[in-house]
């Protein structure tokens, strides 16, 4: 299960299990966010710390968590990301958009400034 979920309060943590998160690991990745508004949950942190890699089906993925958050008033955001993922989002001017923590204590008390 590359995609394991766990409640801590508010929010359900998604741990991306995967170093690469490309056109082969993103579909599920996405369908797991699907799944979550499903059930109503629209406060999702993102861990990427085993993640060393992304590509545009990756940031397609994440993009899909935020806009589903984002459409339900809820809050999105990722910690964890390693040096590669973190200059592919900026290449593509995400960082603008996406919320960003610098850990997983930081991503359960972020605050949308």
């Amino acid at each position: 299960m590359p995609y394991p979920i766990e409640n801590k309060g508010k929010y359900a943590i998604v741990r991306a299990e995967v170093e690469m998160l490309d056109g082969s690991t993103a579909p599920e990745l996405k369908e797991k966010f699907i799944e979550l508004n499903k059930e109503n949950t629209n406060f999702i942190i993102l861990d990427l710390t085993k993640v060393k890699y992304a590509d545009s089906s990756g940031l397609s993925a994440i993009l899909v968590g935020h806009r589903l958050c984002r459409d339900t008033n809820g809050q999105f955001v990722l910690f964890g990301i390693k040096p590669a993922v973190q200059k592919i989002i900026t290449i593509a001017q995400l960082n603008r958009v996406l919320a960003i923590a610098e850990n997983e204590e930081a991503a359960l008390n972020f605050q949308v400034a």
